[in-house]
């Protein structure tokens, strides 16, 4: 029964290729996207410029909020929670 599944599945077998090779690219897309060091990164950045004058306290709190809420959604992503 094996030979006879593998000559008949033959022709499939680029599909299959081409789709592992997609899900391996989700997959390493997907770890970068959830990936708080950027995020955690920004916020200390967005720090300095505050320190430094470059921006004023409603910039940082918007921008704050933003990386803030990024944060919740790995957080999220990472517990399985929607």
């Amino acid at each position: 029964m094996g030979l006879l599944t593998s000559l008949v599945t033959a022709p499939l077998a680029p599909v299959r290729a081409v789709m592992w090779v997609a899900r391996r690219i989700a997959d390493e897309a997907e770890a970068e996207y959830y990936d708080p060091a950027p995020v955690w990164a920004a916020l200390a950045d967005l720090d300095g410029r505050l320190r430094r004058g470059e921006i004023d306290e409603a910039a940082f709190d918007r921008a704050e909020e933003e990386l803030l809420d990024r944060l919740d959604e790995i957080t999220r992503f990472r517990q399985g929670l929607p």
